[in-house]
């Protein structure tokens, strides 16, 4: 098979979920080709993740780096178009729903490639997301949509999406969790950051909470106050870490604030906690297989799935304390069964949608 996959990943979500397409697709003996756009481009935020989950090194690194959403999409857009036509694959495989997957996608078709979507048909239905904005474009655009829920394929059937474009596959972040679960040492990653036994993790980069002064300054008040009944570790990107800093949360008592961490690392942490309060979506599903309770800092979720088959819960700020007391006192119910497919084979599925596909089209 001579035909080309590119996939475009740029941030530590994106890495995460590519991992086992890219796999599953290089056992199938697909030429593939990986191009970073660098929209994660701290060390700590990507090259540790590349290591770690077995990912070949790019064949390209865009560097395009941070700015506004504008400025970043509109640089994504200009350096994606020139990879893409030097490259001329026959499909462009892009993950989740940050800036890189939609400019990669607007690239390819503005070109005349066709797109796969990996995780498609997620909506929080909050339109002040810029992620529900890109997912819900890139779902317009994509010629093969993979889905990791039944909820997700209902949605792009109502928003008109054709049928045979859709495919349920699972989920393949929980394939990189599983391979890598044995790897989660809770034990040593609580010692290595002095914390005690019970314990619990933080994970804050929305904008709603981090971008905005009085957003940043309400979010490390209402932590704060959960500090002073669970250690808090908090492992933040970069802008994370100076906006919630300059609102206070550094001198916290019981906070334990820390650069970002590789996946082995985190997810160990993850493993351990008593808690887990973030406002991430990946983690909302990595909580849910691994059976930790999850307060998630948002009052909508795309992955409701999260809710009705695992671990999760939707808090407001003044809701968050009392959730977490209850949790600790033992209130915190345990998933009944995980969610449909979502038992490590998603990549492999994918694989042989792609494959088809090329057969097919190639």
């Amino acid at each position: 098979m001579n035909a080309c996959v590119l996939h475009v990943v740029g941030t530590r979500p994106n890495f995460v979920k590519a991992a086992p397409v890219i796999t599953a697709l290089t056992t199938a003996g697909c030429a593939q080709t990986l191009v970073h756009t660098g929209q994660h481009y701290d060390a700590r935020m990507s090259d540790i993740f590349f290591r770690q989950l077995g990912l070949p090194e790019p064949d390209t690194d865009l560097g395009v780096g941070s700015g506004s959403h504008a400025r970043q999409t509109a640089d994504l857009l200009v350096a994606l178009e020139q990879e893409l036509t030097a490259r001329a694959p026959a499909l462009v495989t892009v993950y989740g729903d940050v800036n890189s997957t939609l400019a990669a996608a607007l690239a390819a078709v503005k070109l005349g490639i066709p797109v796969a979507h990996v995780e498609a048909g997620l909506r929080s239905f909050d339109m002040a997301m810029p992620e529900e904005v890109n997912r819900r474009l890139v779902d317009q655009l994509a010629e093969l949509l993979f889905a990791t829920s039944p909820e997700a394929v209902g949605h792009l059937a109502r928003e008109g999406v054709a049928a045979d474009r859709v495919h349920l596959v699972g989920n393949p972040m929980i394939d990189t969790l599983l391979t890598h679960v044995e790897q989660f040492d809770p034990t040593s990653a609580r010692a290595a950051h002095g914390l005690p036994e019970r314990y619990g993790v933080v994970t804050l980069h929305r904008p709603a909470n981090v971008d905005d002064p009085e957003a940043a300054a309400a979010a490390a008040r209402v932590l704060a106050d959960a500090a002073r009944h669970l250690d808090l570790v908090v492992p933040l990107h970069p802008r994370g870490r100076a906006a919630l800093s300059a609102a206070g949360l550094a001198n916290a008592p019981g906070v334990h604030l820390l650069d970002p961490l590789g996946y082995v690392e985190f997810m160990s942490l993850v493993r351990g906690a008593a808690v887990v309060i973030t406002d991430s979506g990946g983690v909302q599903e990595e909580t849910t297989v691994l059976g930790v309770p999850c307060l998630t800092l948002r009052t909508t979720t795309e992955r409701p799935v999260t809710v009705t088959h695992g671990t999760n819960r939707l808090v407001r700020h003044g809701e968050l304390v009392p959730a977490l007391r209850k949790l600790l006192e033992g209130g915190g119910a345990a998933p009944v069964e995980g969610p449909p497919l979502w038992d490590g084979r998603a990549g492999g599925r994918i694989a042989r949608v792609i494959t088809g596909w090329l057969e097919r089209h190639g």
